[in-house]
């Protein structure tokens, strides 16, 4: 069963003028994948699955190349699985907050193809069983993705929203809840740009 802002996807797909807020609405109220609906839709295997992940990644002219380009669609997959994750919302995801760079630093510091921040990573680090050496763990795109996508799963869990773990992704969860406390609307353009990322893939990627 996977969370489904990933999900209403034969909606999203059959009323395009559908209303952006309308759509927001839905996926905040944690829509999951019916299990009788997935047994009765087409699937891929794993492996297929991760060869058309890597087949995207080098449309997308990700300079990563060989092994490396392998273990990123490997991991992309297996993380996701995990956390009950569309790994097409993980890699919109990676889209906006990296364009797919494993080098990419911002200017506050968070690091790596998912952005994460070092002071956050390190307490996450120790949870998924990773070894702490610094900020330059962050810079290894399988440590990076698990740190990732687990501490995304995480604030799903915390939010209980797909659509506020975005905007705690963006912002930070200690930012969000200040401007939800205030009983301010967060600004939705990150939102839309992780949104619209995700519908594309939708179009050319297999379901999970």
């Amino acid at each position: 069963m996977f969370l489904c802002c990933t999900v209403i996807l034969a909606k999203r797909n059959n009323v395009s003028h559908r209303d952006r807020g309308e759509e927001e609405e839905a996926i905040s109220h944690g829509i999951f994948v019916n299990p009788s609906d997935s047994a009765h839709r087409d699937r891929v295997t794993k492996e297929e699955a991760v060869r058309r992940i890597a087949e995207y990644l080098r449309n997308e002219n990700v300079t990563l190349k060989g092994k490396k380009l392998r273990t990123i669609s490997e991991i992309v997959y297996k993380e996701s699985t995990r956390y009950n994750l569309d790994y097409r919302l993980v890699l919109a995801l990676m889209k906006i907050e990296s364009n797919f760079r494993d080098d990419a630093v911002s200017e506050k510091g968070a690091r790596g193809l998912l952005q994460v921040k070092p002071s956050v990573a390190k307490f996450i680090a120790e949870d998924v069983g990773i070894k702490w050496r610094g900020d330059e763990t962050l810079d290894e795109p399988k440590e990076n993705i698990r740190i990732g996508v687990h501490f995304f799963s995480k604030l799903i869990e915390d939010f209980q929203s797909t659509t506020m773990a975005l905007h705690a992704y963006h912002v930070g969860p200690t930012r969000l809840r200040e401007i939800l406390s205030e009983e301010k609307i967060p600004q939705k353009r990150y939102l839309n740009l992780v949104l619209d990322e995700y519908d594309r893939n939708v179009t050319i990627l297999p379901a999970p």
